[in-house]
C-alpha cells in the first residue's frame, strides 16, 4: 500500500485505467493504451507503476480468456462467456477508475500476474 498519493499521481493512475477503454474503438487498444501510460510514468510514481501492472495483467488475462471463449464459440458454448467477459471488463475498468481517483490501486479479479509487483 502506498502511503501518500498526490493528485497528479491519482489523475495519472486514473488515466492508466481509463485508457483501456480505447480498446472498444481500436484493436488491442485496451492493452496499448495502459501500456503507453504506464511506461510514461512507472519510474516516477510507485502508485502509477502498481496501477499499470494491475491493469495490464488484467487486460492480458482477459485477452487469453477471450481467445479461449472464441474457440469455444466455434462449438456453440463460448458466446455467453464472451458477453460475460465484456461486461466484466467494463465494470472492472470503471471500478479501477473510481479506485484510482481515491488514491487506491484496484486489484482486478481473475487476473494472471504476468507483471509481478516489485
Amino acid at each position: 500500500m502506498i502511503e501518500s498519493v498526490t493528485k497528479s499521481e491519482r489523475d495519472f493512475g486514473l488515466l492508466v485505467y481509463a485508457s483501456s477503454l480505447i480498446g472498444y474503438l481500436v484493436p488491442f487498444g485496451s492493452i496499448l493504451g495502459p501500456l503507453i501510460m504506464w511506461l510514461m510514468k512507472r519510474e516516477e510514481s510507485a502508485f502509477v507503476d502498481q496501477c499499470g501492472r494491475s491493469c495490464l495483467n488484467f487486460k492480458l488475462s482477459l485477452l487469453i480468456y477471450v481467445i479461449i471463449s472464441g474457440v469455444l464459440a466455434l462449438v456453440g458454448i463460448g458466446f455467453i462467456f464472451l458477453i460475460i467477459l465484456g461486461i466484466l471488463d467494463l465494470v472492472c475498468t470503471i471500478l479501477g477508475i473510481i479506485k484510482a481517483s481515491e488514491g487506491q490501486v484496484y486489484r482486478y479479479p481473475l487476473t494472471i500476474k504476468f507483471l509481478s509487483d516489485n
